[in-house]
């Protein structure tokens, strides 16, 4: 064979193995694996949707368990000292990313980690936690998704649902920032639009019941609003079984509430918050920085109603209410 020729085919050979070789690093560089802590707040329906959805919203972004993510997830179960043994354990971790389901985990993981991004999955009142201080340039390491329900239209909703609305009860847990703020809100709403509040706070879940009672008592109250508060959330079945033997109507502010007794709400969808979420944590992952990531609504709610709960109380859902509800049960 011509000298040139051999000569030719070793070059050849050389650079194709070459290459071959750079594919196989390029391969496993994608196959790095990050590794991202999640730390829920407590047990409840609607934060197991934010959770799904950012599986979800992650593997939008080319990231998937078992092949190039690790997922920690830690439950509080509403307690405070677990959300600080539990950010504490991410941080000596030293996971990629982590992220709080809900406002308190959100607050212990920004408060425990320092270098690495924490990003916030459904947070009404961000500022006021002072987990950022800008919505549209994040200082810092803290970034995330916003849970604001609209209440305006909630409002509205419920004054065409109950022509006879006078005096609507607000109940929500002191201790939460996020319930707080909307509670405040819903109540500055509310008489803005004619409505009379009477307004209750629990310091914990123990506190529920008998408030409640006292807050129904002698039909104080024409309907009940929840503002988006984990607490009362998980302990949906007590509101209810009291207020249906009141037959008080109750408007919270999640779809999965509706589903456990409400009677309708201008819901935000907690499964589009986590994908939300997990989208963004997918792009820190791949190289973009917090300050780059500007904190995220949720743009506006979607009507659901329990028609089960409508018949239950002997409430006509309006024609114009029921052509765009989604009806559950």
């Amino acid at each position: 064979m011509n000298i040139k020729i051999k000569l030719t085919i070793i070059a050849m050979t050389l650079f194709l193995g070459g290459a071959a070789v750079r594919a196989s690093f390029t391969a496993d560089a994608k196959k790095e694996v990050k590794t991202v802590g999640v730390l829920q707040f407590m047990t409840h329906p609607a934060l197991h949707q934010i959770y799904t959805g950012i599986e979800a919203g992650l593997a939008e972004e080319g990231y998937h368990v078992g092949d190039n993510l690790k997922i920690d997830f830690k439950n509080a179960q509403g307690d405070q000292s677990n959300l600080k043994t539990m950010a504490t354990r991410f941080d000596s971790e030293n996971v990629d990313l982590a992220v709080g389901i809900a406002t308190p985990a959100a607050i212990s993981l920004a408060n425990t980690l320092q270098k690495q991004p924490v990003i916030f999955a459904g947070s009404t009142n961000p500022i006021g936690s002072k987990l950022v201080t800008n919505y549209e340039h994040p200082v810092g390491n803290v970034t995330g998704v916003l849970d604001q329900a609209p209440l305006k239209a909630q409002i509205s909703m419920m004054k065409e649902m109950l022509p006879n609305l006078k005096t609507v009860g607000v109940l929500y847990t002191s201790s939460d920032d996020s319930a707080t703020t909307e509670a405040l809100k819903f109540k500055k709403l509310a008489k803005q639009n004619g409505l009379k509040t009477k307004v209750a706070s629990v310091a914990s879940s123990n506190d529920i019941n008998q408030t409640v009672l006292q807050l129904i008592s002698n039909h104080q109250v024409d309907a009940l609003f929840i503002p988006t508060d984990n607490s009362i959330a998980g302990a949906m079945n007590t509101v209810i079984k009291n207020t249906d033997a009141a037959k008080i109507p109750v408007f919270p502010t999640v779809d999965t509430m509706v589903k456990q007794g409400g009677l309708a709400a201008e819901a935000i969808n907690q499964k589009e918050i986590g994908i939300k979420t997990g989208r963004m944590m997918g792009r820190i992952l791949s190289g973009k920085t917090v300050k780059s990531q500007s904190v995220e609504f949720m743009q506006e709610g979607h009507l659901v109603i329990n028609q089960e709960q409508a018949d239950r109380l002997g409430i006509s859902v309006p024609k114009e209410l029921s052509q765009r509800a989604r009806f559950i049960h």
